[in-house]
């Protein structure tokens, strides 16, 4: 009987969908379990990534719903975005045509692959019976204080027209979707206040470790850049005051100059009138740098001095470009003996260096330093804080600017507000109206959603929604006037930070979902996705339920009790260097750079991430087509444990094939014969003594694969277990009919413990073999402890240190007995007749070693 993969998979999808054997129950037992996987960006064409991720999450809720839990294993589309808005461009179509298109795509491809979703719950964003309740997040945001409205500068993409977030601009410096130049622009932007809930984020971190991976804990804490110093108010030279924030208040008596952000609202106006145009120059100069490039640190002298209100010196003020206007006040002391950056600018500016902080010889010496001594040590040339370590006078400095009223202990964080302004048609309006005579009104909450308007002319350039009047000229709700509505769009990410509790009641119209349904649910038993969404989305989801727990929605402090983050997947790249081409691995066996004039020799091979830029993608439904979906699953899961990179492979990928089959004859073998067919219970003494071993292999290869999976989702050796019983069941001769249950009772539970990686072929010989249930309705088979000893171990026996010969021996065999043994081998007579035995050492449970000389 042939193994059609193509017939059988099609057949259990169908059956699957028509059974609806995926359907969520409304009311979950405390048996519970959510796995969710981050749901796309609806691009049209799934790509491997997306099968690594989805196959983790699929194998992990098939497992879970064999240990006899309710699940929750949903899908939806993160379909905002900007692609859609350029593709209306490019293609002369209305971007919500482009997505749902490609939503419809991606599902038939999805569904090749046999995920077990509960498509009922199906969300898609840009939709606006989802779209309206994130308005209505943000109308309470609003109401909470939460929400506001300022000017500044933002980051700008030339290329999508639009603001960028700190956290959407790369380290070159360029925008995160488009790889293209960011600049700074003055707009009026809204931002969500997410600094209020800093210390939550910060502190609530501990409630995940050891459940989330330790390096994006890491990363989140330093992105929030919780730090603990003091806030001194030093004075402009007019009395003004002029506060800053330092965590290291032990170095204050060697302020030597202050640096003010080259962006400080009102900069100019505290410059000298003698020194403003030069200030005016430098702040468009530095306009220009992006601050998370390695950049020239440079300044500008304001013409202004500040007083140090600790020993009352006047330290220079000058514009700086490396320090951050949305960090702190604005301003920092400048202690360039314990500082390098610090030390850097003085000597470009030739400002003086003033030793505060020794070491253990005194051997610092601000006229011989050629850089800033910043360990700890002893305080010197600092009055009331000589004498002390650095620890202590941090401490003594704090409570002196205290005692005296100018200062006091502080915490900082480096987070900044959510800018979530967009320039852009295709995201989320924001529920606001613009009245000449009231200002800034919210739209009343029964006015939701804010639909998109339709009459839209996609071009190069202005924000569309400015150009629709049915849009934007509305009235106020306030005063009924004549108003302008908002056109700016919402950050993506106000979307994808809550989607994980409307899927808990997908289709409420009254609310965003009923909190009694979230709380059954929720947090999310095990979330997977990509690390590079740890500083924001995963950080931003955080918050928002933070918000939704405060508002009454939700219980709980977090949003993802586990988190998994799969690793990438790698293929071979072919560079031409000198043209700045990619070849793709078929153009590569064509020989089509020859074309081009290049030499096999000088194509770059390098195995990177799949992607459209490097050419070396791979079609999952091509792959699919040529070896089924279920070969494709076991490649991706075997092929490296989750969280690691995965390095695709043809070759990998025919094993896998090549694996199916062999499972699929070989059970298939024993189907008609009627020692298999009519078997029915089976003793353990009565089978043979290989067919005993076979159960012992079984019975461990249960609780390794359960270990495997269950502790840690490694389903790589998991599949490598079951790759080896398959290696024993293929070997065995079955002696008679004890032997033949035994086997049918293997080939069950063996296709139970396959099923989450590889559900359809293992549906299909549960049910060809006639095992009854079908295997969605069954249990995860458990081991029995005591068929996982085995009744025989292999004892070696060595001359001298070297292996001469082996034995299957009983694990009870007595000391005297496994000598006797060893001395007895014909292979070990051989290395010890006629020669003198020394000794002979017996290591139980292992060998038997015969010294001779």
């Amino acid at each position: 009987m042939e193994y059609n993969f193509t017939t059988i998979e099609k057949k259990w999808q169908k059956y699957w969908k028509d059974n609806q054997s995926f359907k969520t129950v409304s009311k979950p037992t405390d048996k519970k379990y959510y796995v969710l996987e981050m749901f796309p960006y609806p691009s049209g064409k799934m790509h491997m990534g997306h099968v690594s991720n989805y196959t983790i999450a699929d194998s992990i809720a098939r497992y879970y719903k064999l240990l006899g839990y309710d699940i929750l294993h949903p899908m939806g589309w993160d379909a905002f975005g900007m692609p859609a808005e350029n593709a209306a461009i490019d293609n002369k179509t209305h971007p919500a045509e482009w997505t749902l298109k490609n939503i419809a795509n991606m599902k038939d491809q999805l569904n090749l692959l046999g995920y077990s979703y509960d498509w009922d719950r199906e969300v898609t964003t840009c939709l606006p019976d989802y779209y309206k309740w994130g308005q209505w997040f943000i109308l309470k945001m609003y109401e909470k204080g939460l929400l506001y409205r300022k000017g500044g500068d933002v980051n700008w993409c030339d290329h999508c027209n639009t603001v960028l977030a700190n956290e959407q601009v790369t380290a070159e410096g360029t925008c995160w979707r488009c790889d293209g130049e960011v600049t700074k622009k003055k707009l009026e932007q809204w931002y969500i206040k997410v600094t209020d809930y800093a210390e939550q984020l910060d502190a609530d971190l501990k409630l995940l470790e050891g459940y989330w991976p330790d390096n994006v804990i890491a990363m989140q804490k330093n992105w929030i850049g919780r730090s603990v110093g003091a806030y001194i108010n030093f004075n402009l030279d007019d009395g003004k005051d002029f506060p800053i924030f330092t965590t290291r208040p032990d170095t204050i008596y060697g302020v030597t100059y202050m640096a003010i952000a080259w962006n400080y609202d009102g900069l100019l106006d505290m410059c000298t009138p003698e020194q403003k145009n030069a200030v005016e120059e430098f702040i468009k100069k530095s306009a220009k740098i992006d601050q998370k490039t390695d950049y020239e640190k440079e300044g500008v002298f304001t013409g202004r001095y500040v007083v140090n209100p600790f020993n009352g010196e006047k330290a220079p003020l000058y514009a700086a470009n490396f320090v951050l206007a949305e960090y702190g006040s604005g301003a920092v002391m400048a202690v360039p003996a314990h500082d390098q950056r610090d030390f850097e600018f003085a000597k470009k500016y030739n400002i003086p260096v003033k030793v505060v902080i020794q070491n253990a010889d005194n051997s610092i010496k601000a006229e011989t330093m050629t850089e800033a001594y910043v360990e700890d040590g002893i305080v010197v040339n600092s009055d009331i804080l000589n004498g002390l370590s650095s620890r202590d006078a941090i401490k003594r400095a704090i409570e002196y600017a205290t005692e005296k009223g100018f200062g006091k202990e502080k915490v900082q964080y480096k987070l900044r507000d959510w800018l979530i302004s967009r320039q852009r048609y295709w995201g989320n309006p924001l529920p606001f109206v613009h009245c000449e005579k009231c200002g800034v009104v919210p739209v009343p909450e029964s006015e939701l959603p804010i639909t998109l308007p339709m009459d839209i002319e996609f071009t190069v350039g202005e924000n569309p929604l400015k150009k629709s009047a049915s849009f934007v000229n509305t009235t106020c709700p306030k005063c009924g006037a004549p108003a302008k509505r908002e056109t700016d769009t919402m950050d993506t990410f106000t979307c994808s930070s809550w989607y994980y509790a409307r899927y808990t009641d997908a289709h409420n119209d009254k609310m965003p979902f009923d909190p009694a349904s979230a709380n059954a649910w929720l947090g999310v038993d095990q979330y997977i996705g990509g690390i590079e969404h740890a500083c924001m989305h995963l950080l931003y989801s955080r918050f928002w339920y933070k918000f939704m727990r405060d508002i009454g929605l939700i219980k709980g402090d977090e949003p993802f009790n586990r988190l998994l983050t799969q690793g990438m997947v790698l293929a071979n790249s072919y560079e031409a260097k000198s043209l700045k081409k990619f070849y793709t691995q078929e153009q590569m066996n064509n020989k089509e750079y020859e074309k081009d004039g290049i030499k096999k020799e000088d194509i770059i091979v390098k195995m990177e991430k799949m992607s459209k830029s490097k050419a070396n993608g791979v079609d999952p439904a091509e792959i699919i087509e040529l070896f089924g979906a279920d070969a494709v699953r076991i490649f991706v899961m075997f092929v490296a444990p989750p969280e690691k990179d995965k390095e695709w492979s043809d070759e990998g990928v025919k094993g896998s094939a090549r694996f199916l089959n062999r499972i699929w004859n070989l059970f298939l073998k024993y189907k008609d014969e009627e020692a298999f067919k009519n078997a029915k219970s089976f003793d353990y003494n009565n089978l043979s003594k290989d067919g005993q071993k076979l159960f012992r292999k079984y019975n461990k290869t249960i609780k390794k694969v359960t270990i495997d999976i269950k502790d840690r989702f490694h389903f790589n050796t998991a599949i490598a277990s079951l790759m080896e019983l398959l290696n024993d069941m293929s070997t065995i001769k079955l002696a008679n009919n004890d032997d033949y249950a035994m086997f049918r009772e293997v080939i069950r539970g063996y296709l139970i413990l396959l099923n989450p990686i590889a559900p359809h072929i293992t549906e299909e010989l549960y049910q060809i073999l006639n095992f009854g249930k079908m295997i969605i309705e069954e249990s995860w088979v458990e081991h029995d402890e005591q068929y996982c000893k085995d009744d025989t171990f292999e004892l070696v026996f060595q001359v001298n240190g070297k292996i001469r010969d082996r034995i299957e021996a009983d694990v009870n065999i007595s000391e005297d007995d496994a000598k006797n043994q060893a001395l007895s081998s014909d292979k070990v007579k051989q290395f010890t007749e006629g020669k003198n035995i020394v000794k002979v050492v017996y290591v139980k449970g292992k060998l038997v070693n015969i010294v001779v000389k």
